[in-house]
């Protein structure tokens, strides 16, 4: 019943696609499943989990730079700007946003689909209406 929510925001922390792994599966699934959701955008925030020199080449080819940490077993460390990586915050928010719906933050319901609509349609009413 352990699952990993991916997500894809605009710039201003709302969501536009969703992607649910088991909860042990690395973030490189989920990087690999949005990334053809990727809209056009000038950056790229995302935390330590999605550090892979394949991802990064492949945000750099859609024209997107990456703003990522290197992981700490990285021999090289990666540079990236760490004043606009302070914005990722607003991905937290709307995911403590989302975890504000009982039904989500517990995990309530046990079939991945029912759950994944429920995400979705608390993710409507929580950001765009």
């Amino acid at each position: 019943m352990n699952t990993k929510l991916h997500a894809v925001t605009d710039a201003n922390g709302r969501p536009l696609s969703f992607f649910i792994t088991a909860g042990q599966v690395s973030d490189y699934t989920g990087a690999a499943a949005l990334l053809d959701d990727l809209p056009k955008a000038k950056w790229m925030l995302a935390d330590r989990g999605y550090d892979a020199d394949w991802f990064r080449d492949a945000l750099e080819q859609k024209g997107i730079k990456p703003c990522i940490p290197g992981r700490k077993s990285r021999s090289l460390p990666v540079k990236y700007d760490k004043r606009r990586y302070k914005r990722r915050n607003r991905i937290e928010i709307m995911f403590g946003r989302l975890k504000d719906w009982r039904r989500v933050a517990t995990r309530y319901d046990r079939c991945p689909t029912v759950y994944f609509s429920a995400l979705a349609l608390a993710a409507t009413v929580l950001f765009w209406l």
